[in-house]
């Protein structure tokens, strides 16, 4: 049983929330959502229920949801502060429920960091907040996964300065080894993970030409993990490595900075990407991309990439369960 998240409620995800329902109702995965059942009232049949375990008996007829208030009604497209502390709790109470053993996954719907900053939220997103619930922080990563590319940004949501200053050998190091353990732990691969690192620079360097950080950085990492063991490829060209020809030839790319990683994922992948955060004792998985406040109470919001996202979350369960021995669900 699958855990969805209530997200900005004056964004697209109590739409796409029941799209997706309606899409899965028959086939599943089976989810329950946290959140206000005003928000679906009229949209979707709901069923309050105060237990996962009563979610699946019911999601064929109706969206089964464990009922939280929101502090003021929502307005399409005008988010409000005053929510903020219902929109955290959704996330607050998502991730105890599998961490109990109650619920299998967490997904998570989108939200607004600007809503939500304050003294209960410091973070820069989501991924942090959930490390820092599930008492793993410093060791999430964020991979962004769809049909065609899986990429990595080594550093995240920070200015392009910033994360060049950012960039270390341990930094990309570590990165590697989660991405590594969490391809063959979840993502059920057959072979050993193959990994390729992305240069920073135009040409990854041209030898030193344009910027060193490939020697100073990039290089020293990989021939660590090269004696560690792992498969790794690089520093490929930025420009040239997310070709069908070089995609073929690895399974996730390694990026340096956010863009690097995100262009081309969303280039190819825009509908179909999901939000994995890997470093977690839990699974968590989200669509790719945000509140979409312009487009709120509209009816216009496209749901497959939260479908994907469920439907991800769904295999990556499976495959640990397989992997770590037990009975899957």
């Amino acid at each position: 049983m699958l855990v969805l998240t209530q997200g900005d409620p004056a964004g697209i995800a109590p739409e796409i929330t029941a799209k997706a329902w309606h899409a899965l109702r028959e086939q599943g995965p089976a989810f329950v959502w946290v959140g206000d059942p005003a928000l679906l009232e009229g949209v979707v049949p709901v069923s309050v229920i105060d237990d996962p375990a009563q979610a699946r008996a019911v999601f064929a007829d109706a969206l089964p949801v464990m009922p939280l208030s929101l502090a003021v009604p929502a307005v399409p497209g005008q988010p409000d502060r005053r929510n903020a502390a219902v929109i955290l709790e959704s996330i607050r109470r998502a991730v105890a429920l599998v961490q109990a053993g109650a619920a299998d996954a967490v997904v998570t719907n989108p939200i607004s960091k600007d809503v939500v900053q304050g003294p209960d939220f410091t973070h820069p997103g989501h991924t942090s907040f959930l490390a820092e619930l599930c008492g793993a922080e410093g060791r999430e990563v964020m991979m962004l996964a769809g049909p065609s590319l899986r990429v990595v940004p080594v550093t995240v949501h920070v200015a392009l300065r910033k994360a060049i200053e950012q960039l270390t050998v341990a930094r990309i190091v570590e990165t590697a080894r989660t991405v590594a353990a969490g391809l063959a732990r979840d993502f059920g691969l057959a072979h050993a993970p193959r990994l390729a690192v992305a240069g920073l620079n135009p040409h990854a360097g041209e030898n030193g030409l344009m910027g060193d950080e490939e020697q100073r950085i990039i290089i020293p990492a990989i021939e660590t993990l090269r004696a560690e063991g792992y498969e790794v490829t690089g520093p490929m060209p930025p420009d040239t490595m997310f070709t069908p020809q070089a995609r073929a030839n690895y399974d996730v790319a390694l990026c340096m900075y956010h863009d690097q990683g995100l262009i081309p994922l969303k280039t190819l992948d825009m509908a179909q990407g999901v939000n994995v955060t890997l470093g977690l004792p839990i699974v968590r998985t989200s669509p790719d991309h945000g509140t979409a406040f312009d487009r709120a109470g509209q009816n216009r919001a496209d749901p497959t990439s939260l479908v994907c996202a469920l439907q991800l979350a769904g295999r990556l369960v499976r495959n640990r369960q397989a992997a770590e021995g037990r009975k899957t669900a």
